[in-house]
Parts: structure tokens; sequence; C-alpha cells
């Protein structure tokens, strides 16, 4: 699950960047209304966790031009107000749930679980293409008898591709979804991760094989009998 944050407190969005990627979410953090709205625009996002008080562009503003605009992503609100109009107005705008600060982070993750699965995402505890089956749970890829880990780019990678069968998956788009928007990383990142995998497959003996369309993105394949 790819996740944004806008919060213009930086310790608090650090320390929410830090709790969901102890959950392997991927997240981006940003900390004005103006960057929010542009990042949440992109359409890469399966949450958005906004806060109301912002530089820039407030949360209301955002959610409303989200929406606008078409952008169905669902949208969790924080702020550090109480008021039942507050929370009617998020509502209305177009927001899907609303928290209070403080929060215990064990109840944001949860509401964060419950959006996703609202907007159609089915949790999912394996993907399989072939004769590969990627352990999303454990970032284990497991071939027949044998098994391998996956460091968490590898993983990241893998996972998209695998998402993707026999799609053509651009390089572009690995790069936003595992790097993030605001990555120095270039080609060169994606296939260094590429050949990893590549490796990985040929250990675990495996029939598939990621096949590289020149100056595109990559797709799985299988080899011919």
């Amino acid at each position: 699950m790819r996740i944004l944050i806008v919060e213009d407190e930086i310790r608090l969005a650090e320390a929410l960047t830090q709790i969901m990627r102890q959950e392997k979410y991927s997240v981006d953090a940003v900390h004005d209304g103006a960057a929010g709205l542009d990042y949440a625009r992109s359409g890469l996002y399966d949450v958005i966790v906004l806060d109301i008080m912002l530089p820039k562009k407030n949360g209301y503003e955002i959610v409303n031009e989200l929406r606008t605009a078409k952008i169905t992503t669902p949208i969790l609100l924080l702020t550090a107000r109480d008021e039942v109009n507050d929370k009617i107005m998020g509502l209305d705008f177009g927001a899907d749930d609303y928290m209070t600060k403080p929060f215990v982070p064990e109840e944001l993750l949860a509401r964060i679980r419950a959006l996703s699965r609202r907007h159609g995402e089915v949790i999912l505890e394996e993907l399989s293409f072939a004769d590969l089956t990627l352990n999303l749970a454990a970032y284990t890829l497991v071939c027949g008898p044998k098994s391998v880990r996956l460091g968490y780019k590898e993983y990241e990678v893998l996972k998209i591709l695998m998402s993707n069968p026999k799609v053509i998956v651009l390089k572009e788009d690995l790069i936003i979804k595992v790097w993030g928007i605001e990555s120095n990383a270039e080609d060169n990142n994606v296939e260094a991760y590429i050949s990893f995998l590549r490796k990985k497959f040929f250990y675990l003996g495996s029939k598939v094989n990621i096949s590289t369309v020149r100056k595109v993105g990559y797709r799985l394949e299988t080899e011919e009998p």
C-alpha cells in the first residue's frame, strides 16, 4: 500500500512515516498544502492522511479540489480540533474519515486498512505467476521446494511486476512507486534491482523471465516449452 502524508508538524510527519514503513507501506510525506495537492493529484496513492491546518492551502481546500477533479483516493483528515462542525465540514467536502490529535497509532493504522478495503483493495497474502509465489508477509519468493528472501526494494519491484503479469511496467512508474517522486533514482537503479531479481530466479530454477522492452520498461514472461 502507498500512503501520502500531508502534515506540517515535521516531527509528527516523521513519526507517522516510520510507523507506516514498519507496516511495510510505501510512504511519501510533504509539509504544506500546495505540495500535498500536487502529490495527491498524481493518483499514485491508496490512502491520503491529511492535516487540516496547513500552510499555503488547508485540508478542506485540498479535499474539495481533489473531489472536484474526480480523484477518489480515500482521505483521512487529522486535526487538533474536536469541534463537531469541523468534522461535518471535512466529511461534506468529501473526506472519508476523521481523527483528532492526539491519537493512538494502532487506531490510525486500523482506519487506514479499513479505508483501503473500502476503496476496493483486496488484502492478499501472496502473489503467483507461473512457477513463482511471492509471500507478501515474509518477503519470500518460492519456486517448488526452494525459496529465497528478498530485500525491500527487490520485493517492491517484483510485487509491481507480479501484480501486472505480462503487462509492460514503465521504468518511470517503478522509480516513482519504489523510490518515490522526489527520489534521485535513475534508470540504472531500476536495472540493478532487475538484475538482482534475475539472479534469484536463476538460483530458484524458475522458468520465469523478466524481459526488457528497450527504452520502455519490463514485463514477466515464461520460457516457451
